[in-house]
C-alpha cells in the first residue's frame, strides 16, 4: 500500500492585495526578472549611462552601434540584390536554352529538307550538300536586253498561289 503526504497549505486571506493581483493573472515575482531583463537590454543599447563616467567609451559604443546598423542594412541590400541577380540569370539561362533548342530544330529541319531534295532529284550523286560558307554571291546582270528573250518569254509571270 502506498501513502502520500501532502504539505499543508497556509490559510488564505480574503480581500488582500496579493489575491487581487493573482486574480488578474500577473504575478509580481514573475514580472521582476522580465523588468530586469528589459532594463538590461535598454541600458546595453544606449550609451547615456556610460557617457558621464567615460565619454570615450560612450563614443566608441555609438560608433560600434552605427557600424552594426550599417552592416545589417548592407547585408539586407546585398541579399536583395543577390536574389534579383539570380532571377535575372535564371531568366537569361531559360532564354539561352530556348534559343539552343530552336537552333537544333532549325538544323534538323534543314537536314530533312536537304535529304528530301537529294531523294527527289533524279541524279542524287551530282548534288553536293552545301553550307552557307560555300555559297557564291552573283551580282545581278546590268543589261536585261542581253539575255535571251526566248527564255524569259517561256516564264509565266503571275500572282503567286496562296500557300507558297
Amino acid at each position: 500500500m502506498v501513502a502520500t503526504l501532502s504539505q499543508p497549505q497556509p490559510p488564505r486571506r480574503s480581500g488582500g492585495r496579493r489575491e487581487k493581483r493573482q486574480a488578474g493573472g500577473s504575478d509580481p515575482t514573475a514580472a521582476r526578472p522580465l523588468r530586469q531583463a528589459s532594463a538590461l537590454l535598454r541600458e546595453s543599447l544606449t550609451a547615456r549611462p556610460v557617457e558621464r563616467q567615460s565619454p570615450l567609451l560612450a563614443g566608441l559604443h555609438r560608433v560600434t552601434s552605427g557600424a552594426l546598423l550599417g552592416l545589417g542594412l548592407s547585408t539586407l541590400a546585398l541579399g536583395g540584390l543577390t536574389v534579383y541577380w539570380q532571377n535575372q540569370w535564371a531568366r537569361s539561362f531559360h532564354q539561352l536554352e530556348a534559343s539552343k533548342s530552336l537552333e537544333h530544330r532549325l538544323q534538323q529541319s534543314a537536314a530533312v529538307l536537304e535529304q528530301h531534295h537529294l531523294g527527289v532529284a533524279g541524279r542524287p550523286g551530282l548534288l553536293v550538300p552545301t553550307s552557307s560558307e560555300q555559297l557564291i554571291h552573283l551580282s545581278a546582270p546590268g543589261n536585261t536586253a542581253l539575255l535571251r528573250p526566248g527564255l524569259l518569254a517561256r516564264l509565266r509571270m503571275g500572282p503567286v498561289p496562296a500557300g507558297y
